[in-house]
């Protein structure tokens, strides 16, 4: 194992110019923003001069065509505020309560700044299961692709509300990193109290050097977040090491940036320090090694010689170039996809489970409705959501 300093070690300019780089390209963007941040632990309000800066941030990024979600803390610091509670630990129902109540204003708090600036935001709560139970995680991924396809700022929390300690996140860097990942965002912002990875706790050691940039998460990178005992620990370092493995693994770059100036975003365009986590390649090409390598498949689509040239072509596969299906399978269900001659062409995420698929097979997409008695999707299986083993 190298030494900590050693892995340090870089060409600061050009790992500056690979994160510039990263941010110009990023198209899709999530934003983490913590508690302490948003709200002033002293008053136990929201730092309206700070999220007036952010969203004057975000307008700018909405200008340019980029589309952005939130991830935002906030709304037990807010809630035990408003109801009273004690500085300290809070018992489950506590926070659960507090959430309840603070909710209300992080929501209009949003609404109001973004308003101002003529755009929409919607809130959104997820839990743990909502991110790691198929179907669940299919409905969440399409209703956060609907609010951006029309324009709209996602604002997402966890579920305080109904979250156990069994099945809760416990901190929004591993959410946000679930989020970018089931979007397939092209980066995620961790705004922090630190403006970066350093090698050792930077408050108690004079020679801690900060990285400009990982392309791993390797034993001395999870080294450096420290033990569960440290102060580097404690301030959350060790869950956005977290995130950075599940943001690489997705194809997703990530940065740890300082949120504690006004202006953040723009700060972090204009070369603040920071720490970039560059993805070895890109969300699509992530998803579909996941999808090809990754996923037990769970049947097969067997379509016929045209479908097979459309597929080739970049196209969807549409019901109407499928001839039979084998096996069971649900709705988000990885399915082989075989020739009419039985080679395997490739796979994919099918839009349909097993029953509906049968009904709708060979008949064009237009008649999909009528069918089914709902409006379904017009591809059984998205190019997006489709790796081709054939070419």
């Amino acid at each position: 194992m190298k030494p900590l300093r050693e892995v340090a070690k870089a060409d600061s300019s050009d790992a500056i110019s690979a994160g510039r780089a990263a941010w110009a390209k990023a198209r899709r963007i999530v934003i983490k923003i913590g508690s302490a941040l948003l709200v002033d632990s002293a008053s136990g309000r929201i730092r309206a001069t700070w999220l007036n800066s952010l969203a004057d941030d975000v307008a700018e990024l909405r200008q340019e065509g980029r589309q952005v979600v939130l991830v935002s803390s906030g709304a037990i610091a807010l809630g035990r505020h408003i109801m009273g509670l004690p500085r300290g630990p809070l018992e489950l129902e506590q926070s659960q309560a507090a959430a309840a109540v603070g909710q209300i204003t992080l929501a209009h708090s949003y609404q109001e700044v973004f308003r101002a600036r003529g755009l929409t935001t919607a809130q959104v709560l997820l839990t743990l299961g909502d991110t790691e139970e198929r179907r669940r995680y299919l409905n969440a991924r399409s209703t956060i692709d609907t609010l951006l396809a029309h324009g709209v700022i996602p604002v997402v929390n966890e579920n305080d509300t109904v979250a156990t300690s069994e099945i809760r996140y416990g901190d929004n860097d591993r959410l946000s990193a679930r989020v970018a990942s089931m979007i397939s965002a092209d980066c995620l912002v961790l705004l922090s109290d630190v403006d970066g990875l350093y090698t050792s706790p930077p408050s108690s050691d004079p020679n801690a050097k900060r990285l400009d940039v990982v392309r791993e998460i390797t034993p001395e990178i999870e080294a450096m977040a420290g033990d569960a005992g440290t102060e580097l620990s404690r301030g959350g370092m060790k869950t956005k090491i977290e995130a950075g493995r599940i943001a690489l693994a997705a194809g997703t770059d990530m940065v740890i940036a300082s949120g504690k100036v006004l202006h953040p975003l723009k700060a972090l365009r204009d070369g603040a320090p920071c720490t970039w986590f560059l993805a070895s390649s890109d969300p699509v090409t992530a998803r579909k090694r996941w999808i090809a390598g990754q996923l037990e498949p769970r049947g097969v689509v067997v379509i016929d010689a045209g479908a097979e040239r459309a597929l080739l072509a970049g196209k969807s596969l549409l019901p109407a170039g499928v001839t039979r299906v084998e096996g069971q399978f649900d709705r988000g269900d990885a399915v082989i996809i075989r020739s009419s001659s039985g080679y395997e062409i490739g796979r994919g995420l099918t839009a349909y489970a097993r029953a509906d698929a049968e009904r709708i097979i060979g008949r064009h997409s237009s008649e999909i409705a009528a069918i089914l008695g709902y409006e379904g999707r017009s591809e059984l299986i998205h190019r997006d959501n489709m790796a081709l083993t054939r070419k």
